[in-house]
């Protein structure tokens, strides 16, 4: 069947995918799917209309303690540990081309899942899974050890060993692109993975497990539990024989998840969190239109729900009046519309509870004193399901809720500064360290921005630049570690030291 090119084209495909039971909404452990041990489920609910799609496995600690077995056995067995490079790299291509082929069903998934506009379901995130996939395959051959420079009747030799059973606890606003951040290096290096995906937003990675095994995954190297935090979450970062666990979502959650990992074994905890990006526009930024393009996309570009959006813009006072102008004019075309329909750029937020979250942000701003100029409600209504405008306030300091808490929602609070000093000031006055851009067409003014930030990611006359060669990551609490590049390899790996007497 050829790819759905109209709205009716992809509810006719949605209608039959739900209505004939062909969601998989199990747990997948040792390579099959299974309810969970207790029988538990929980619904699964489209944000787009409040239309039950499923009913999904409810896993707890009965099922990560099998899950993690599971991972163990196929670890030990070395049934892909233990597997040539060469051909491990032949089977994540595979992964990666499968990925490809079932892009359409995938992309229906995430955008019926989580609220997405299927315009970017496809080309963003399934698209961009299946490259992180076979970016990390083709590496797996590329990469060497070391040797260490010693005598001559000496050898030291610094090796990388994979570290063997990986939790990977993936947010809800990309599912499977962040899962595929994870899965890509951690297979890579020969790790049995135990996927974890939010609850918001489970079927992706479901769907996923199934395809990894059809490429020649061996049953157990990857497990999927969906299910809670407070539940299966928490169980494999206590659990003792989980190596290494990885996470991408709040703050909150990842200092939680660092403590659970103290009270068990000590395991390793890389961490990719929160942030409260500075987007910052000089008063000599070379264009503004395609300044206010880029600001209107990064607070409204998959509902606000990125972690890297840039929801602070620091405009400099003489250029203020004219790019709020221009961004007003932007975000027109980020209104939200039906996620099914190609033409639509903004779609629902991910359940009801966020839809009130980000009200109530927008509530605490006007309450601050800040100045309400564009948005600012829900929409669509009538659809059962759960929007909201984009919204920009004006006359935002530093101090502001909306400005020192992360929403992940479409709201954009709008500080002036005047001068490089003061933009440098506001835009590391935060918890978070993520991203941030800088628009001037000062080359010098550029670089002495950039590295005054303490911001993981600089973006320079752009934002939201970069690719599977660039790092992904923050400082302070947005956290630690980096996804994407060769770097994201050293999470999943041990150092090992041989030293060897020749005489």
């Amino acid at each position: 069947m050829s790819t759905p090119t109209n709205r009716n084209q992809w509810q006719s495909l949605a209608d039959k995918l739900i209505s004939e039971g062909e969601i998989k909404s199990s747990a997948f452990i040792d390579g099959e799917y299974l309810p969970s041990v207790s029988g538990e489920t929980f619904e699964c609910v489209s944000p787009i209309d409040g239309r039950i799609l499923c009913h999904v496995a409810s896993c707890s600690s009965q099922d990560a303690d099998i899950a993690v077995s599971s991972a163990r056995q196929a670890f030990d067995e070395g049934s892909w540990s233990a597997l040539p490079p060469v051909k491990r790299k032949q089977i994540m291509i595979r992964f990666a081309d499968l990925l490809e082929q079932n892009q359409d069903e995938l992309s229906l998934l995430e955008t019926l899942d989580m609220g997405k506009p299927i315009r970017y379901s496809g080309c963003v995130d399934v698209a961009g899974a299946a490259r992180a996939i076979r970016w990390s395959g083709e590496a797996i051959d590329k990469i060497y050890d070391e040797i260490a420079p010693t005598a001559p009747n000496e050898i030291g030799m610094i090796t990388r060993e994979p570290v063997g059973v990986v939790a990977a606890i993936v947010p809800w606003n990309f599912p499977i692109l962040m899962a595929c951040w994870k899965l890509g290096p951690a297979l890579a290096t020969g790790n049995s993975v135990i996927l974890k995906p939010s609850e918001k937003s489970p079927l992706t990675a479901i769907r996923m497990a199934q395809i990894a095994i059809e490429a020649g995954i061996p049953k157990g190297v990857l497990n999927v539990l969906p299910g809670f935090g407070h539940t299966v979450g928490k169980a494999l970062a206590l659990h003792m024989d989980v190596d290494t666990l990885v996470f991408t979502g709040s703050t909150k959650i990842a200092k939680q998840l660092m403590i659970y990992a103290g009270e068990s074994n000590m395991k390793r905890v890389w961490l990719e969190a929160g942030g409260k990006s500075p987007n910052i526009v000089f008063n000599d930024a070379p264009n503004l239109q395609k300044a206010a393009e880029a600001a209107a996309s990064a607070i409204a570009f998959n509902q606000g729900e990125v972690c890297t959006a840039g929801s602070r813009l620091l405009v400099e006072a003489g250029v203020k009046d004219e790019l709020l102008d221009l961004i007003a004019k932007e975000l027109l075309a980020w209104q939200p519309g039906h996620p099914l329909d190609p033409e639509t750029t903004c779609g629902a937020v991910v359940d009801r509870q966020q839809l009130d979250n980000v009200l109530s942000y927008i509530r605490s701003g006007v309450e601050e004193g800040a100045e309400l100029i564009q948005g600012g409600g829900q929409v669509m209504a009538e659809s059962g399901g759960v929007y909201v405008e984009p919204t920009i306030f004006s006359e935002v300091n530093n101090k502001m809720t909306i400005a020192k808490e992360e929403i992940f929602g479409p709201v954009l609070s709008v500080i002036t500064f005047d001068g490089m000093e003061q933009a440098i000031e506001i835009g590391n006055d935060s918890i978070y360290g993520l991203a941030a851009g800088v628009w001037t067409s000062d080359i010098s003014k550029a670089h002495k921005t950039a590295k005054a930030l303490r911001s993981g990611m600089v973006w320079i006359n752009h934002y939201d630049g970069g690719d599977m060669t660039a790092p992904f990551g923050g400082y302070k609490q947005s956290g630690n570690g980096r996804d994407k590049s060769l770097h994201a390899f050293d999470k999943y790996t041990e150092m090992k030291a041989t030293w060897i007497a020749l005489d």
